[in-house]
């Protein structure tokens, strides 16, 4: 018998004590105890590869695992929002006129009140002057125009004139009086005009981009801004939300909710306001209700125009059981997670979701605080496998 048909002869299933020793003579007797040795050698061998392809045929699987915790989460609304000033005034001039100076600098921050653009007021200063001198000149003949009105009551009364003169002369009184009346609107609308000569900031902000330059004939009443002023600080963030969340805004709006907002691919910094307005109706064309948050923004970090990340944070829940959103998969029977035991060994096991998002899955029931779940890997793991852990997640058993 050859050793290669001996080899084969041991199967995984067959045992080293089932070879039966050969009979014969002394000397094929010595040859046969040779022969068994090499047998029993090729057996062993052939049980040792079986172990290894026993052994190959449930490896260990690499998975990512994190710790159950307890602790406080907030109760919010992820989404996008845009910033916008709080004010906004497209500043025009309400006289036309020659651009003499311009008293700022584009992108300045400028106070209420202050003159932006200077016309030159030349012009409404002479008229201004006119003015003056017509009121001046219509009230002297008023006032003799009153007086002569008084001496010729009297004289009626005492019959000395004819009452259509006396009627005359009370009418001329009066038309002096009206011709004051006229004439002092019209100073003060020419000392109006002189005064919009130097076009002033009607909000505190920052300027935006000039429109005109020194020299240029500015038209009154233009709709076309000379400059935009932007009110930065405070600024508001709006947003839009799905109308199924106006119960759960509404039902939290008295308590202040705080909206946090960042710059889109800012992950280190969070700016924090406070919900400000809620709209008074849902957007019948979108399904959605605008609101607004408001913001200090001392820093400058916002900008209007800004595309930003918005975190409407409603309440906060007090020791909620969280786990990585990732942990959670739902199955047939509904959510379940897989847990990792202390033989590194896995169990799937069903818990009851209260609310979830991209990040966090708060459970209402099914796990513990200090357990260990599995975040990535759940769908490679048969029945029987055991784990290695590959990474561990924030506050996760390595």
């Amino acid at each position: 018998m050859k050793i290669g048909d001996i080899f084969m002869r041991f199967s995984c299933s067959a045992p080293p004590s089932s070879v039966t020793r050969p009979r014969g003579t002394r000397a094929q007797r010595g040859s046969g105890g040779l022969l068994l040795v090499l047998v029993l050698a090729a057996a062993a061998l052939a049980l040792l590869g079986c172990g290894s392809r026993r052994a190959m045929r449930a490896p260990r699987v690499a998975v990512t695992v994190a710790r159950v915790e307890r602790r406080d989460v907030p109760l919010q609304i992820v989404t996008t929002g845009t910033v916008e000033p709080v004010q906004t005034a497209n500043v025009g001039s309400q006289v036309g006129g020659v651009v003499e100076s311009i008293e700022f600098r584009e992108g300045q921050d400028v106070p209420a009140g202050r003159v932006l653009i200077q016309l030159d007021p030349r012009p409404f200063r002479a008229a201004l002057a006119q003015a003056e001198g017509q009121l001046g000149k219509d009230r002297a003949q008023w006032e003799a125009a009153r007086l002569d009105a008084q001496r010729s009551a009297a004289l009626a009364q005492q019959q000395l004139v004819a009452p259509a003169e006396n009627e005359q002369t009370q009418a001329t009184a009066e038309a002096g009086h009206a011709a004051v009346r006229a004439d002092s609107a019209n100073m003060a609308s020419a000392r109006l005009n002189l005064e919009y000569a130097s076009i002033r900031a009607p909000i505190s902000g920052r300027t935006g981009n000039l429109n005109i330059h020194v020299g240029d004939l500015v038209k009154a009443g233009t709709s076309d801004p000379l400059v935009t002023i932007n009110q930065i600080r405070p600024i508001r963030v709006r947003f839009t939300l799905p109308q199924e969340q106006l119960p759960l805004i509404r039902r939290y709006r008295a308590a202040n909710p705080r909206v946090f907002v960042r710059a889109t691919g800012d992950t280190t910094s969070e700016a924090e306001g406070r919900l400000v307005f809620l709209d008074n109706a849902v957007d019948p064309a979108t399904g959605t209700v605008l609101l607004k948050g408001e913001f200090t923004n001392r820093d400058d970090a916002l900008w209007p125009g800004e595309m930003v990340q918005v975190r409407l944070v409603l309440t906060v829940q007090p020791g909620a059981i969280v786990v990585p959103a990732p942990a959670v998969t739902t199955g047939p029977q509904g959510p379940y997670v897989y847990v990792m035991n202390a033989d590194s060994t896995a169990t799937a096991r069903s818990v009851r979701v209260d609310r979830s998002d991209d990040v966090t899955a708060v459970i209402a029931g099914g796990l513990k605080p200090g357990e260990t779940v599995i975040t990535d890997g759940q769908f490679r793991i048969a029945p029987g496998s055991r784990l290695i852990v590959r990474k561990a997640g924030r506050g996760s058993a390595s």
